[in-house]
């Protein structure tokens, strides 16, 4: 039941915000594109780190190798004469099993690697990415490998814009990476996941294997990250090792942290803020009388200085990042409210003689009847004595 109400929910999620791109300007839809990818990304981190408590620096690389396995599988595909709803299907495929490999093997390393080490591994994947695409001849090296250009279906050019097809696809892709972590989660292996974060010792005299637990949460996040790097080649139409850079994987994770980590509200918040931010400090900047040197050095710079920011600001004040905010508010409304309502509410004071009397009921012009008064101790008088007596 719990999994057709997500499906359901998914869903119904999907067709809104489709039909919401018939709102925005291409501009926008572009932008909503990009979030798209990028919450596949932080959706996948926030699983690995916020329910199996595993630390990864270098989810930039898992999307990096998502990219390079759509654009290549794309590229023999067409090279083999396949187009249209096929190729993108088949780069999806391969995107799937490029990115998947990479995650169980470092899903076997984080098995065995706690901590600091485990991110020092991860952080050591995504610096040796443009090593990798220098020395392997099918990737081109810096320049890149680009895809053949998919537009939008015969049946639908007369009535959406490339970019709101673009922003069709990515939410789709979305959906589906997005509903399999909520059935992960709150399914077994969910369950498993959070013992083994609380405590492994615990967890394995329970019956629980930590590491085909821990494999099968970097998988999971791995093939997510995977689907976002395809979404954002399906969305350019090229993928280079200098769209993934390391300053990604640590904004992926800040981005994490400020949304909420571990929830998955955050990490949709999250996304935007990855996409949404840069893009405000520069309309800012832009607007301010600043010299051109100025704004060049603030270019890429001060995006990141407000993240740090926010970051401090929200430990501090929100340890639960945006979403644990936002439910923070929810419950101190339900309370004023609650509170409000009870306030509200007429309570019977008793009368003085100390009995509350009996709202009328019956003939509502029949006399009420007095209320019964409280016997009080009588005074002990001294007692009559008799003529004979004494």
């Amino acid at each position: 039941m719990n999994a057709r109400r997500t499906l359901l929910l998914a869903a119904g999620g999907l067709v809104l915000a489709i039909g919401a791109t018939f709102l925005l300007d291409p501009f926008r839809n572009y932008q909503l594109a990009l979030v798209a990818a990028y919450l596949c990304a932080t959706a996948g981190l926030t699983v690995l780190v916020g329910l199996s408590g595993q630390l990864s620096l270098g989810h930039a690389a898992l999307m990096a190798a998502g990219g390079y396995g759509y654009a290549l599988t794309v590229n023999a595909l067409t090279g083999a004469g396949v187009d249209g709803v096929g190729r993108f299907l088949g780069g999806i495929v391969g995107a799937v099993v490029v990115s998947g490999v990479v995650g169980l093997l470092l899903g076997l390393a984080g098995a065995r690697l706690h901590g600091p080490y485990l991110a020092g591994l991860t952080l050591t994947l995504v610096v040796a990415v443009p090593a990798v695409a220098a020395s392997v001849p099918a990737l081109q090296g810096d320049r890149g490998v680009r895809t053949a250009f998919d537009g939008v279906p015969a049946p639908l050019r007369s009535l959406i814009a490339l970019e709101q097809w673009q922003a069709w696809v990515a939410l789709a892709v979305a959906a589906v990476a997005v509903t399999g972590l909520v059935l992960l989660r709150d399914g077994r292996a969910g369950l498993r996941m959070r013992a083994v974060r609380d405590d492994e010792v615990a967890a394995a005299l329970a019956g629980i294997a930590p590491a085909r637990v821990k494999v099968l949460a970097f998988v999971a996040s791995a093939v997510t990250a995977g689907l976002g790097g395809s979404v954002l080649v399906f969305v350019t139409q090229s993928v280079s090792p200098g769209a993934f850079p390391l300053g990604l994987s640590l904004l992926l994770l800040v981005a994490v942290v400020v949304g909420g980590l571990g929830s998955l509200l955050g990490a949709a918040l999250g996304a935007v803020l990855v996409v949404l931010l840069p893009w405000l400090v520069g309309t800012v900047t832009d607007a301010l009388p600043l010299p051109d040197a100025v704004v060049q050095r603030l270019d890429g710079t001060l995006a990141s200085l407000v993240f740090g920011v926010l970051l401090i600001a929200l430990v501090a004040g929100a340890p639960g990042g945006l979403a644990g905010a936002l439910t923070a508010a929810r419950a101190r409304r339900r309370a004023r409210r609650a509170a409000g309502g009870a306030g509200g509410r007429r309570r019977t004071r008793p009368s003085r003689g100390g009995a509350a009397a009996a709202p009328p009921t019956g003939d509502p012009s029949a006399p009420a009847r007095p209320a019964t008064p409280t016997p009080t101790p009588s005074t002990p008088r001294e007692p009559v004595r008799t003529p004979t007596e004494g």
